[in-house]
């Protein structure tokens, strides 16, 4: 078909290539990309010339296929009807994992935490710990971190992620009685206030006390791969943020190195929803996060915020994490990291532009603003 051979010629796919003689996950990837809102979003599910994003206001209307080999890849982008009729033509086992893709990406997100991800959600940064590469110090003290998750809360926060342990570039690690120590009481005081809160950790000791003390929430650098992790997850019954980091805090900066970090990635987080799922963890507890500045150069960062909605084929609700990061100056001009608040703002912009669920904050009053000018402009669609 017309179809077929136009996809082949764009994407420069290998002759005789055979679908049918191997997996397709981790080969063939589907980027949504040609978002609309509103009433043309709408229109264009009807007309059969979209299809809908994780249940937000958004539509995809173009996609990128992506075929991937070991180092190299290929790619063609056509409408969302063509690549329908594609699929279908290229026979039964494309059909399936694309169909498979598609109903991921549309499908409705169930609620993540008690909180409903139908709209972007604003995720409030109080850091207990003395070295922060943005905050350091300045929640330190337990009754002024709870003032201040308060306070974001009160300014539209939907949740409060509390850490106590620094995993910026070149930390160190805090020993488990420590981070008890900073981040229990202000999780305890701001859950007894109904705040809903993320415990910001990796270690499985913190995460079972601090669910114990009201968090709904464990937010973890490195996706639940610590001893014991896993295990107390499924226990809790918490929900879960899954986020990409490559390497250590203390060597992760050093050396970054990527096939195609897009994919690598999501190959990464795909494997880790599937352990999640295996220790007992259900997809609809998990959210995943690729992991901006953990473990990659600024050009990587780049690649992934022009890459986000790739992740909706996990089918999981995307956290996004660029408040105030060193990637920000490093595209821009090499600002400190109070004064990088314009260029986290269009970052956290771009992913609500391609459907990202969850924004995590330092500057709560201007991303609630944002997101609520965002949304009146993409209703008006």
């Amino acid at each position: 078909m017309a179809v077929v051979s136009a996809f082949r010629r764009a994407a420069g796919l290998p002759r005789g290539l055979d679908w049918e003689s191997q997996p397709l996950d981790g080969r063939l990837y589907l980027l949504p990309a040609g978002m609309v809102a509103g009433e043309v979003a709408a229109a264009a599910v009807i007309s059969g010339n979209g299809w809908p994003v994780a249940g937000t206001e958004l539509a995809f209307t173009l996609g990128a296929v992506i075929w991937r080999e070991g180092q190299m890849a290929w790619v063609a982008a056509a409408p969302y009807a063509e690549l329908v009729e594609w699929s279908e033509a290229e026979g039964e086992t494309v059909a399936r994992h694309m169909g498979r893709l598609v109903r991921r990406i549309g499908g409705k997100r169930a609620p993540w935490g008690g909180l409903e991800v139908n709209r972007p959600l604003v995720m409030g940064i109080v850091n207990t710990t003395p070295d922060s590469f943005s905050d350091g110090g300045k929640h330190f003290d337990p009754a002024t971190a709870i003032a201040s998750g308060l306070e974001m809360a009160a300014a539209g926060a939907d949740i409060i992620d509390v850490g106590g342990e620094s995993t910026r570039p070149g930390s160190a690690p805090v020993m488990r009685d420590e981070e008890l120590a900073r981040v229990l009481p202000v999780v305890r005081e701001l859950a007894a206030r109904g705040v809903t809160v993320s415990i910001d950790t990796r270690h499985a000791q913190v995460m079972e006390a601090a669910v114990t003390a009201g968090a709904r929430i464990i937010n973890d650098v490195t996706a639940l791969e610590g001893e014991g992790a896993l295990e107390v997850a499924a226990r809790t019954g918490a929900a879960v943020c899954l986020m990409h980091m490559q390497g250590q805090p203390q060597t992760m900066q050093d050396d970054p190195v990527y096939a195609c970090a897009p994919l690598d990635i999501y190959d990464y987080l795909a494997g880790r929803i599937k352990a999640c799922e295996a220790a007992g963890i259900p997809a609809e507890r998990i959210a995943t996060d690729p992991g901006i500045g953990f473990g990659k150069t600024p050009s990587h960062n780049a690649q992934l915020l022009a890459s986000l909605a790739l992740y909706h084929g996990l089918g999981c609700p995307i956290l996004l994490g660029a408040s105030r990061k060193r990637f920000v100056a490093a595209l821009s001009n090499d600002e400190g990291p109070t004064e990088r608040l314009p260029g986290t703002l269009a970052a956290h912009l771009a992913g609500l532009d391609s459907g990202t669920q969850i924004i995590r904050v330092h500057d709560v009053p201007e991303a609630v603003q944002a997101v609520k000018l965002w949304r009146a402009m993409k209703a008006a669609g």
